[in-house]
């Protein structure tokens, strides 16, 4: 073989991106992954392990998607930048169910226990997660990258 003739094709480099924040939004993250990991953790494994009552299918989906979704917040702890979508899925997801489904039911007058239930855990972790999230680091490497289209 002719090395003379081989040809080493590199990637190009990408634009520089922000990998670190700073050292408060990187306790503040890890804050959030370990409280959402014991708190959510410690209620959806007891019930998975002792259920209190028959679960039809979709209770399954359910209690089997929070059990993983802490499990994971668990590696947020160790790796909180990686896991970082964990955090803006609970924001998203939570911010949706204070908007599309608390509201709408409490201006109609209909909730019921389980709905006021999840009302103050909602209304404590969206705010944290607001504080906690690095919002530049999101702008940089998610959003930014999201609209370059060469």
């Amino acid at each position: 073989m002719n090395l003379e003739h081989s040809v080493i094709i590199t990637p190009k480099p990408e634009k520089v991106t922000i990998k670190k924040v700073s050292k408060f939004k990187n306790c503040a993250m890890k804050f959030v992954y370990l409280l959402t990991f014991v708190a959510l953790g410690y209620d959806v494994w007891s019930e998975i392990i002792n259920p209190s009552e028959v679960w039809g299918g979709y209770d399954g989906v359910v209690y089997s998607f929070w059990a993983a979704y802490a499990a994971l917040m668990g590696l947020g702890i160790r790796y909180p930048l990686k896991m970082l979508p964990l955090l803006l899925l609970q924001l998203f997801y939570k911010s949706v169910w204070l908007l599309g489904i608390y509201l709408p039911l409490s201006m109609q007058g209909q909730l019921d226990t389980a709905s006021e239930g999840f009302l103050m855990p909602f209304a404590i972790a969206i705010p944290l997660d607001l504080i906690a999230i690095p919002w530049r680091y999101v702008y940089r490497n998610y959003i930014q990258k999201l609209f370059r289209f060469s």
